[in-house]
């Protein structure tokens, strides 16, 4: 488990970040009266999703690796932290549904059916907290792992092989 602390502190700061993120996000209006903006401007996030991954496997090369990483060993690295946010998520999504926006999934609900984007039945099936869990916690592993070969690639040691 040592051998991966970098990768929980980068986990929980990803958290932390994800939490503020959200709660930008409502203070400014889309998980209410900006709803119809949510989608496009919530992706955002992915901009500071792959700055996170570069610090901590940064942080993981140099203060781990002594600035000599393959790529495996940085795409390694960003597995772990993928799977640690991933565990996270669930944890992150209550504390986003209950504290942060508890009436976003009142508000997304509404906004579908009335735009005639899903029946009321999908609608509620789709946007819950159930839903949000897993799809947060796949999510992050998906793109954590996709996140975690291209930043790894590119923070590997020059002189190292490819491997």
């Amino acid at each position: 488990m040592i051998n991966y602390k970098i990768e929980i502190k980068w986990a929980v700061r990803y958290s932390f970040i994800l939490l503020i993120w959200m709660f930008v996000e409502k203070s400014i209006g889309l998980h209410d009266e900006l709803i119809d903006k949510h989608a496009i401007y919530t992706n955002l996030f992915g901009i500071i999703a792959i700055i996170v991954y570069f610090f901590a496997i940064k942080d993981k090369k140099e203060h781990f690796f002594k600035n000599k990483m393959t790529w495996k060993e940085g795409f390694v690295s960003g597995i772990v932290l993928s799977v640690v946010i991933a565990l996270l998520s669930p944890i992150n999504q209550y504390i986003i549904n209950t504290y942060i926006t508890p009436d976003y999934f009142k508000n997304v609900i509404a906004y579908v059916v009335e735009n005639n984007r899903m029946t009321p039945e999908n609608a509620v099936g789709y946007f819950n907290l159930k839903s949000y869990m897993l799809q947060s916690a796949f999510g992050a592993l998906a793109m954590g792992v996709f996140t975690a070969a291209i930043v790894g690639y590119f923070l590997r040691s020059k002189d190292t092989k490819t491997n």
